[in-house]
């Protein structure tokens, strides 16, 4: 993990990646019959200007100074520029502790250049169009992540997104909305390659 540290901000918030490639029932945070949309209607005026002095997502993840590894995968992966974007976007944002719970060697071989479309299909499993704050969580089962696969939203017992605590929620960016999370998510294919 050290060898990530380095990677200076102002880097990740110059380059230049791809946009996200969305289907059309991931581009609007539509869900199954089971699960609720989480609407970019919803972002008002009103929170866009309370928003925007905190920055995008990037800047606002980058100043955190707690998801250098999220920020240095967003790079390698080519997604940089799409969550600097208009959105809106909600990010659950694994810190970097939460990336050390992963198996050793297991984010320097992500960041390899032959992983980049992996890692971007784990990071897009991050992501849900529209914002979709704390509030609306209650009535949502699942959102429908920008990987395409559903994320459940259990409320029994704290905040927890698939297998993962929310362990601070609603900060606040000009174009979406970032929660924090404890646990790496990861859609299942994925889960399989790197238990393999």
């Amino acid at each position: 993990m050290s060898l990530l540290r380095p990677i200076a901000s102002a880097a990740l918030l110059l380059a230049l990646g791809s946009t996200l490639a969305t289907s059309p029932a991931a581009a609007d945070g539509s869900c199954s019959s089971n699960t609720a949309t989480a609407s970019s209607a919803s972002y008002s005026k009103k929170s866009a200007r309370s928003a925007a002095a905190s920055g995008d997502i990037v800047h606002v993840a980058a100043n955190a100074g707690t998801f250098q590894t999220l920020l240095a995968a967003a790079k390698a992966a080519g997604l940089v520029e799409a969550l600097s974007g208009e959105g809106p976007l909600t990010v659950f944002a694994p810190t970097d502790d939460a990336f050390a719970k992963l198996p050793k060697g297991t984010v320097e071989g992500l960041l390899e250049p032959q992983n980049r479309a992996k890692l971007a299909k784990i990071l897009k499993f991050h992501v849900v169009a529209g914002l979709v704050t704390s509030d609306k969580l209650g009535s949502i089962a699942a959102l429908r992540t920008l990987e395409g696969s559903p994320l459940t939203v259990d409320l029994t017992s704290g905040v927890r997104v698939q297998k993962a605590n929310v362990i601070k929620a609603d900060i606040a960016a000009s174009n979406g909305v970032i929660h924090v999370i404890d646990s790496v998510l990861l859609p299942e294919t994925s889960a399989t390659a790197i238990r393999n």
